[in-house]
């Protein structure tokens, strides 16, 4: 059988959303109980996790009830998941299948590898949408992944991509809607500023050897050299810190009032780690950090939608999947090698498992 007739399940990770407002505190718990979160033992971690959420869960309820009552990741990571599954089948894999796990909310990956089994695909690809590789979001989903394929009984050749920060097809996408984005702030006159902004991460993650940042910064050099505007004024930020650790920076906060130091007529906030609209968008981008520039005196403040289901960020991921099959196995970036600098020691191209194998932390007891 040709490997276009083969049944491939292609495996979309995110991180998850609650649904309803009723979901936010169990979601947050499940958030704070990944030991990729906070790394305690689990007699530990779990009644912290049940702590924090406890604490935490009014102010992100009010969150969530200003965009609807519920986070829109899922409905979007499904709509991303159809239009891979017409990419692939335009390019003769129409046997592959799309389905969606995610970390902390439902569908969550035990109730998508016992789906997975049930439809007995001949080969899996795990595909992250989260394109720079993290161990506290892809590096945790593939964890969860391993053990949970391993109880549902999954023995199907599985392929994992783990990073693709300067894949052409996201990078296309991205570069189109800020050069849309600049010619409208052209067009109001005065000096604009992009501000590509990313989820932060605290400074003892990066420390340990997490590539993330490293990947972030790859993804924005590969975006303006593609709008040929590598001169253009331009900062990377990161956004929703949260607790008293030092997180990386520079934050979003602080290059906004930056810019109003500068003068900056109009400022353009690019999503470089996000590649669908939630919480982090929709709220802190659009609503606080917006007013926030708003009293800072800047008189314009333009945000660039996430990729979405722009054909050529589609396109690329349909290039990711085929890649993969083509290769023999494992973990591998999006483009076939390791991607990471030797001392960037949170590479999963070592670190993690792959072809359902579970990490130490993750075999039972």
């Amino acid at each position: 059988m040709s490997t276009t007739e083969r049944r491939i399940a292609v495996v979309l990770f995110n991180l998850g959303g609650p649904d309803r407002l009723e979901a936010v505190r169990p979601f947050l718990a499940n958030l704070f109980a990944d030991p990729a979160i906070i790394g305690l033992p689990a007699l530990l971690r779990r009644p912290l996790a049940w702590f924090i959420a406890r604490r935490r869960a009014p102010i992100a309820r009010e969150i969530y009830a200003r965009i609807g009552g519920g986070s829109p990741l899922l409905p979007l990571t499904e709509e991303q998941g159809a239009a891979l599954a017409a990419a692939l089948a335009r390019r003769g894999h129409g046997a592959a299948r799309t389905f969606v796990a995610m970390r902390y909310w439902h569908p969550m990956s035990e109730a998508t590898a016992a789906a997975v089994a049930r439809w007995r695909p001949e080969e899996i690809v795990l595909l992250p949408l989260y394109p720079q590789f993290s161990t506290t979001t892809t590096g945790s989903s593939l964890s969860a992944w391993a053990a949970a394929a391993r109880r549902a009984g999954l023995d199907a050749p599985t392929r994992a991509i783990c990073c693709y920060p300067t894949n052409p097809g996201f990078i296309a996408a991205i570069a189109a809607a800020t050069g849309a984005a600049l010619d409208e702030a052209a067009a109001l006159g005065g000096e604009a500023r992009l501000l590509f902004s990313a989820h932060g991460l605290p400074e003892r993650v990066i420390a340990r050897g997490d590539p993330y940042q490293a990947q972030v910064e790859a993804t924005v050099a590969a975006v303006m050299a593609r709008l040929g505007e590598a001169d253009h004024d331009h900062a990377i930020c990161y956004q929703s810190r949260v607790g008293p650790l030092q997180w990386i920076g520079p934050a979003i906060e602080d290059e906004l009032r930056r810019a109003a130091d500068d003068g900056v007529a109009t400022v353009i906030v690019v999503p470089t780690a996000f590649v669908s609209e939630h919480s982090e968008t929709l709220v802190e981008l659009d609503i606080e950090y917006r007013a926030l520039a708003a009293s800072l005196g800047i008189a314009n403040f333009i945000r660039v939608a996430t990729v979405g289901t722009a054909g050529a960020f589609i396109e690329g991921l349909a290039e990711l999947v085929i890649g993969a099959l083509e290769r023999s196995g494992g973990v591998a970036s999006g483009c076939g090698k390791r991607w990471c600098a030797p001392a960037l020691a949170g590479c999963p191209t070592r670190t993690l498992p792959s072809r359902g194998e579970a990490t130490d932390t993750e075999k039972p007891r």
